[in-house]
């Protein structure tokens, strides 16, 4: 937020911790956040902060998010002004979320609110700024250690992508000649089309083209090797812009039903890529069974949908489920993914712009949304969180069915003049319980807690790349995982139930002596090989 409100909040966080039942940060500025959720013996500045990829995401629904000059649309100097709220750029004074990665939802010219369909690759929208502030906004995040990645649409264009005008007249003319001819995936009416698959004639002719998506969104053919290239130019462009990397939007669908010729052009892509920014950002969405995803890893990172949504393996242990199917669960998926590509990490998320929102199935007031954090916040690889996530914004599809409603404006509380996305219905009364302005002064607040769990996070980061090995304490709510990264070895062990446990570590055979960082809805304490851990708290584990 801005700058002249930071010394406030910290006052107004130091005051609210003197009557808490907290240990504040074991090292950093007195102001450091403390409130009613436990965090001990945490210091940031003792950890490697940020190591390559192994980063936070938080993702931005550009339109949604913040609005610079008044016209109710998000854009990027919305974000460059909203920057200290997400990373100030000191991680040890407690004043920021303290995320080090964003996700730009599309940000390219394209006709409608949500920007999936592009009309021209080489312009940001003008309802979002233009290449200058992309720049810029990279170039600040850079000052702050802080990677920017954007979404970007490459299975399909938009109907009105110059390339698309250029494909349906050299179609109309015949012209067979002409290098946009065979762009698209295209068809003779006469033909016999792959069933499973949507087709739209090109008016003026007796040929249709491939749009799954929508009529609005023809499929780029990557038979094509001019296609191809094209693509590459696009990356290329952005990555010289600044851009750390992308989100691939549809990946699975390249090749329509192929999932094995899909994956072989996304080998094909990412060599591409890396030869132009070896140390690159990449993940796909491949929203389907892990056993799909997987077929993916080889090239790149995949966003584990298994992990998300109502069903998902956070929200059923943080609901008091069990921790040890939580943890076995991710040793599996770490054992596949890694067999396949030694540099791959799991994604996790809880939800994102396609799903309802987090806190409409995982209620703040129920201690549910803290313990999801600390489930995948504290975990291996690159979590992503999804814009309000950590205010505990509610939106869903519901009756209306519409997407919108799971993309609606940031609730800042100060002014903030970012509207809603074209469509949506979602009740504003049950929106938020508690405003960005509300929850920063609230030491109690979802936010402030989401800022303790990443901090902890950060001060460990054997939590985000060690060699991982899930931990049994058997006949209890506890569980928990060992990473060992170099010579690092934490334990994180959380207790999903509403009561106190008392575990033997040596049972499990733990053998670190020291709490790291307690993040809760209460406390932890050792005695000896003895951990007493408190209902919907992690804990941290040391030498």
């Amino acid at each position: 937020m801005k700058k002249l409100f930071l010394p406030l909040l910290a006052l107004l966080l130091l005051l609210s911790a003197c009557s808490a039942p907290v240990v504040t940060p074991s090292a950093g500025p007195a102001e450091a956040p403390a409130g009613e959720y436990a965090v001990s013996d945490v210091s940031v500045e003792d950890g490697d902060l940020t190591s390559d990829n192994y980063r936070v995401f938080y993702e931005i629904f550009v339109g949604s998010f913040s609005d610079s000059d008044g016209d109710g649309a998000g854009d990027l100097r919305g974000i460059i002004d909203r920057m200290d709220y997400l990373n100030d750029g000191d991680p040890a004074d407690g004043l920021s979320l303290g995320i080090d990665g964003i996700w730009l939802s599309p940000i390219l010219a394209s006709k409608s609110y949500h920007k999936y369909d592009v009309d021209d690759y080489y312009k940001v929208d003008p309802a979002f700024g233009t290449e200058d502030d992309l720049k810029e906004l990279t170039e600040l995040c850079h000052e702050r250690d802080v990677k920017v990645i954007m979404d970007l649409v490459i299975n399909h264009t938009g109907s009105n992508n110059p390339w698309f005008t250029a494909f349906t007249a050299a179609h109309r003319s015949g012209d067979t000649s002409d290098p946009y001819y065979d762009f698209y995936t295209w068809y003779h009416k006469s033909d016999d089309l792959p069933g499973g698959r949507t087709f739209n004639r090109i008016p003026g002719t007796d040929d249709v083209y491939e749009c799954n998506f929508s009529g609005d969104m023809p499929e780029l053919n990557y038979d094509n090797d001019a296609v191809r290239e094209a693509m590459v130019d696009v990356a290329k462009h952005y990555l010289e812009l600044g851009v750390d990397g992308f989100r691939f939007d549809a990946a699975k669908y390249i090749y329509y039903g192929d999932n094995e010729q899909s994956a072989r052009f996304w080998v094909w892509y990412i060599e591409q890529l890396k030869a132009l920014k070896p140390d690159i950002y990449t993940v796909a969405e491949v929203w389907d069974a892990d056993s799909v995803t997987f077929d993916y890893f080889p090239a790149l990172n995949c966003f584990d949908f298994t992990m998300s949504q109502t069903e998902g393996k956070i929200a059923a242990a943080a609901k008091g489920g069990s921790v040890d199917a939580y943890t076995s669960y991710v040793d599996g998926y770490l054992d596949e993914i890694k067999a396949l590509n030694g540099d791959a990490m799991m994604v996790p998320f809880i939800a994102n712009h396609d799903t309802d929102r987090a806190a409409g199935f995982l209620s703040p007031a129920s201690g549910q949304a803290q313990m999801a954090a600390n489930l995948y916040l504290l975990s291996p690889g690159s979590p992503f969180i999804y814009y309000g996530e950590e205010i505990g914004m509610r939106g869903s599809r519901g009756g209306s069915n519409t997407d919108a409603n799971r993309r609606l404006k940031m609730e800042w509380g100060d002014g903030d003049t970012v509207s809603d996305p074209q469509g949506s219905t979602y009740a504003a009364d049950n929106r938020v319980s508690a405003t960005v302005r509300e929850q920063l002064s609230d030491a109690g607040s979802l936010y402030n807690y989401y800022k303790r769990v990443l901090m902890v996070r950060k001060a460990n980061p054997a939590i985000a790349r060690g060699d991982y090995t899930p931990l049994d304490f058997e006949g209890t709510k506890v569980g928990g995982f060992i990473s060992v990264y170099g010579d690092e070895t934490v334990a994180v062990i959380h207790n999903t139930g509403d009561e106190a446990a008392v575990v033997d570590l040596s049972a499990a055979g733990v053998s670190l002596g020291k709490i790291n960082g307690t993040v809760g809805l209460g406390t932890a304490s050792l005695d000896g090989t003895s951990l007493t851990l408190d209902g919907q708290t992690s804990v941290v584990l040391g030498r």
